[in-house]
């Protein structure tokens, strides 16, 4: 787990910023670094003004029981939740039993992100993070392309 702090701007009074938490669930190691550079620019727009948290499961750890629940109360307590996965292929079943069992928790974050690696029409993984969004009432973001 990676948490970044950052200084707070001004207040009258001692109130400190909020945190936004961020899981990132991916693939191998390139869709890891896609996902981080995601983050790193969430961090740079918004760092100001409010503090960042992350936590990083790669997908072969979610299918582990214990680890996939410990990751799914992560996901549940999560503002924004990034999937980073290539183009094209299906999403294991492990990763998706993780957003069965974190959307079950009743929390909502405010956003679903879906990174791949290539522009696809036809991209199941997009499909299913987008369907996954509806059931949930949550936003969901996609950036294909090469980064």
């Amino acid at each position: 787990m990676q948490t970044l702090s950052l200084p707070s701007f001004g207040s009258s009074d001692a109130e400190t910023n909020s945190v936004l938490n961020v899981v990132i669930a991916y693939e191998d190691l390139e869709t890891g670094k896609r996902a981080m550079k995601t983050y790193d620019y969430l961090v740079e727009q918004l760092g100001e003004h409010c503090l960042f948290s992350n936590q990083m499961w790669k997908f072969d750890v979610l299918a582990v029981s214990k680890l996939r629940d410990i990751a799914a109360k992560d996901a549940a307590a999560a503002e924004i939740i990034i999937v980073s996965a290539h183009a094209g292929n299906e999403l294991p079943a492990d990763v998706k039993a993780w957003i069965d069992q974190w959307i079950a928790y009743g929390t909502e974050p405010s956003a679903l992100v879906g990174l791949f690696g290539a522009e696809s029409v036809n991209n199941p993984v997009r499909d299913y993070l987008a369907t996954v969004a509806k059931r949930a009432q949550i936003e969901f973001f996609c950036q294909p392309g090469i980064w």
